[in-house]
């Protein structure tokens, strides 16, 4: 069972025991138990079940009968993202796109960036990162007792043998580490990353050894796969072209053609600033570009987490000019040109190829 917050307060819970309600929502309360509070809070925006509703021909959203009503500041906040992302149009109806968008069992940004990338020739590869992101950050693990049934089968002393587990057990997790950074060599972020290892899982004939010797669960990317392979029949359903494009800046565009609402600067701190709505977040630790030397100037990210800090989940590296081109209704060229002179330290942060 896992915890979701709206935008604008409430929680639900998601049960995913039962398959055939997995991902069903329910009411819980208005607060959380005590001790939920401590475990990641990720917000979901409104913003799918508005553009469905939308799709069912249900427009006086205000009135709506819901089991538990939101506040009337989400459903304006969705109706502007939908707008943004070119769903709605002046009169909040929906358009050509928002239809299509509705087709797809995906987030309305994710809608847009798999809709998007026929512009780009990569609907294949956006298809495939859409589907890795659809299982929640399961893909890879860090394994944490490997070899403790091994050492236990042997006569040692307490002592050395926790001396031993540890030793080994912090061996594996660099390993881990190392090979998951390895699907991130090229750069690009996360989505590069997630791309490179079901392609190469791809290739291996989706083998399990494969994702054993890989730190890869084999149960989540099958699972990816599945829904890979259920967004490829829906890309017929709603005209997109099939093609594949491998290089990074196309993909790269073509996610921020959809998640351009969540795009952040890097502050001199090292920190990172949303654009609007302007709040400090942080690069989740998991991800490949936490320990960058160099961290890029502008990244946008897939969903926000809350911990101890508001962290950014699955983070792409962007440039600037790319914003102005895919939005430029949204963002204004003063509000980032100006902003892409100011100087950095130079070990936090390397400049925009683009002013």
């Amino acid at each position: 069972m896992e915890l979701l917050q709206r935008d604008g307060g409430g929680y639900y819970t998601r049960d995913f025991a039962n398959k055939s309600c997995s991902g069903l929502c329910r009411p819980f309360r208005s607060t959380p138990p005590r001790q939920v509070l401590t475990k990641a809070r990720l917000f979901r925006p409104f913003s799918k079940v508005v553009l469905l509703l939308k799709s069912l021909g249900i427009d006086d959203l205000i009135n709506f009968d819901f089991i538990d009503a939101p506040p009337s500041e989400v459903l304006i906040k969705s109706l502007e993202q939908l707008y943004a992302l070119g769903a709605l149009n002046d009169r909040g109806e929906l358009t050509k796109l928002g239809r299509r968008m509705a087709e797809l069992p995906l987030d309305p940004m994710m809608a847009k960036s798999l809709i998007g990338s026929e512009k780009y020739s990569c609907s294949e590869e956006v298809a495939t990162i859409c589907a890795m992101l659809s299982v929640n950050n399961s893909i890879f693990y860090r394994p944490k007792d490997k070899g403790v049934s091994y050492l236990q089968s042997m006569l040692i002393s307490i002592a050395t043998w926790a001396i031993i587990v540890g030793q080994i057990c912090s061996f594996a997790q660099v390993i881990a580490d190392a090979a998951r950074a390895a699907f991130a060599r090229g750069g690009g972020g996360d989505h590069i990353a997630l791309l490179n290892c079901y392609n190469q899982w791809r290739d291996s004939g989706f083998s399990t050894q494969w994702c054993y010797e890989n730190f890869v669960q084999a149960r989540s990317i099958k699972q990816a796969r599945d829904v890979r392979d259920q967004l490829e029949g829906l890309m017929d359903r709603v005209e997109v072209e099939k093609a594949s494009n491998l290089e990074g800046d196309a993909i790269c565009k073509a996610i921020a053609s959809g998640f351009f609402y969540n795009a952040t600067r890097l502050e001199k701190g090292g920190t990172y600033r949303t654009l609007k709505n302007p709040h400090t977040v942080h690069i989740h630790p998991s991800s490949c570009l936490f320990k960058s030397e160099k961290l890029p100037r502008w990244l946008i990210y897939h969903e926000l987490v809350f911990t101890t800090k508001e962290f950014m989940r699955q983070v792409i590296q962007i440039e600037s000019a790319w914003l102005l081109e895919i939005a430029p209704f949204y963002y204004q060229s003063k509000e980032l040109e100006d902003q892409t002179k100011a100087k950095l330290p130079k070990a936090v942060g390397k400049a925009s190829t683009t002013t």
